[in-house]
C-alpha cells in the first residue's frame, strides 16, 4: 500500500517531466522527416531522410562536427586542468585569500554574451584591445585573434567563464579532505607528489567527474559566444553543431534540415555521455 502510494504521488511529477522532454523530442524527429520551409507556405509532404541527407552533405557539417568535439574537450581539459591547480594553490592560508576566491570565482556569474563582448572588445580588438597593447610593448604585429584564431579565441572566453565553477567544485572537495591522513603521511616522509597522487587526486575523483559531466552537457549547445564574436567563420572556422543548426533554421528558414541537425546532435550527446560514463562514471557510485 505504501509503495502504490508513493507511486500514485509521484506519478503527476513524473508525467510531467516525460511530457516535457517527450513531446518536443517527438515533434522535432517529425519535423525532420517532413518538407518545412518557412519561405514556402502550403502542404508539408512527408519526404522520409532528404533533410538528413541534404544536413549531412552541407559543406559546414564536418567542420561543424570536428569544431565541437575540439571545442567540448578543450574547454573541458583546460577548466579541470587549471581549475584543479588553482584550487591547490588558494587553497593554503595567505592574507585576502577570501577575497581572492571571491574574486576568481566571479566570472562566472558573467552572461554568455556579456563574456564574449568582453573578450571581443577590451581583451582581443586588434587595434584598442588589451592584446594589441600588449603587443606595443614588445613591438610586435597585433594579431586579430577572431580573424586569424577564431575557434582558439571562443575557446578563450568559454575557459575563462567556466574555470571558476571547476575552482569552485575543488575548493569545496578539498575542505572535506582529512587533514589527519595528510600529516600522518607527512611524519612518514611523505613528498608533495606522493600526497597529491595518493590522497588529493583520489579525492577529487568525483569532482573531477561530476565538473566534466556538466561541462560536457553545457558545452555542447556553445552558441552566444559564436554568435556574438565570430558568425561561425571565417569560413566555416569556427562553426559547430547549435551554430549550424541555427543558421539552418533561422537564416535560411528550412524548419526540416534544422530538425534532422537537432536530431543529430541529440544522437551525439548521448554518445559523448555514454563515452564518458563508461570512463568516469565509476567514481559516481
Amino acid at each position: 500500500m505504501n509503495n502504490t502510494l508513493r507511486r500514485l504521488l509521484m506519478a503527476p511529477a513524473v508525467g510531467s517531466l516525460l511530457i516535457w522532454m517527450l513531446v518536443p523530442l517527438a515533434m522535432t524527429i517529425y519535423f525532420s522527416l517532413i518538407r518545412y520551409n518557412l519561405l514556402y507556405s502550403g502542404e508539408h509532404p512527408f519526404i522520409g531522410l532528404l533533410n538528413y541527407e541534404f544536413f549531412f552533405t552541407d559543406d559546414a557539417f564536418w567542420p561543424a562536427v570536428q569544431n565541437t568535439l575540439i571545442l567540448v574537450f578543450s574547454v573541458i581539459g583546460i577548466t579541470v586542468t587549471a581549475g584543479l591547480l588553482l584550487a591547490l594553490l588558494i587553497n593554503q592560508p595567505f592574507p585576502g585569500r577570501g577575497v581572492v576566491r571571491v574574486m576568481m570565482i566571479a566570472p562566472f556569474f558573467v552572461m554568455a554574451t556579456v563574456n564574449a563582448l568582453l573578450w571581443k572588445n577590451m581583451m582581443l580588438n586588434p587595434i584598442n584591445g588589451i592584446s594589441a597593447w600588449l603587443a606595443g610593448v614588445f613591438e610586435a604585429q597585433p594579431i586579430d585573434w577572431l580573424a586569424d584564431f577564431p575557434l582558439l579565441t571562443v575557446i578563450i572566453m568559454v575557459s575563462w567563464q567556466w574555470l571558476p565553477f571547476a575552482l569552485l567544485i575543488f575548493i569545496t572537495s578539498l575542505q572535506s579532505l582529512d587533514q589527519e591522513q595528510l600529516e600522518a603521511a607527512q611524519m612518514d616522509g611523505a613528498g608533495k607528489f606522493t600526497l597529491f597522487k595518493s590522497f588529493t587526486l583520489p579525492h577529487l575523483a568525483r569532482p573531477i567527474a561530476i565538473v566534466v559531466m556538466i561541462e560536457m552537457i553545457f558545452h555542447l549547445s556553445i552558441f552566444a559566444e559564436i554568435f556574438t564574436t565570430t558568425g561561425g567563420g571565417p569560413g566555416n572556422d569556427s562553426t559547430n553543431l547549435a551554430f549550424l543548426i541555427f543558421r539552418q533554421s533561422l537564416m535560411q528558414y528550412d524548419v526540416g534540415v534544422a530538425s534532422a541537425g537537432g536530431v543529430f546532435a541529440i544522437m551525439l550527446a548521448n554518445i559523448v555521455a555514454i563515452f564518458l560514463l563508461r570512463m568516469i562514471g565509476k567514481n559516481l557510485t
